[in-house]
């Protein structure tokens, strides 16, 4: 595994917990609202480098992308 693929799991591990938290998912639901949305989408790709940045900042967007429907 390779540095960006271990900062990547861990940034979706914390989204994931996010989403449980903040919004009352189960795990289940959380896991595929993250895994089926843009911003994990632009998370996988490598030259975006959002994987680089803070949870907080990468939710954000996806919470943006959930009420809205579009990643802002």
């Amino acid at each position: 595994m390779t540095g960006s693929e271990y900062m990547m799991e861990c940034l979706v591990k914390d989204l994931t917990l996010l989403l449980m938290e903040r919004r009352n998912m189960d795990l289940e639901t959380a896991l595929n609202t993250l895994y089926t949305s843009d911003t994990f989408s632009k998370l996988k790709d490598k030259r975006t480098g959002l994987y680089f940045q803070s949870p907080g900042y990468v939710y954000d967007f996806l919470e943006k992308e959930i009420e809205t429907g579009v990643m802002a």
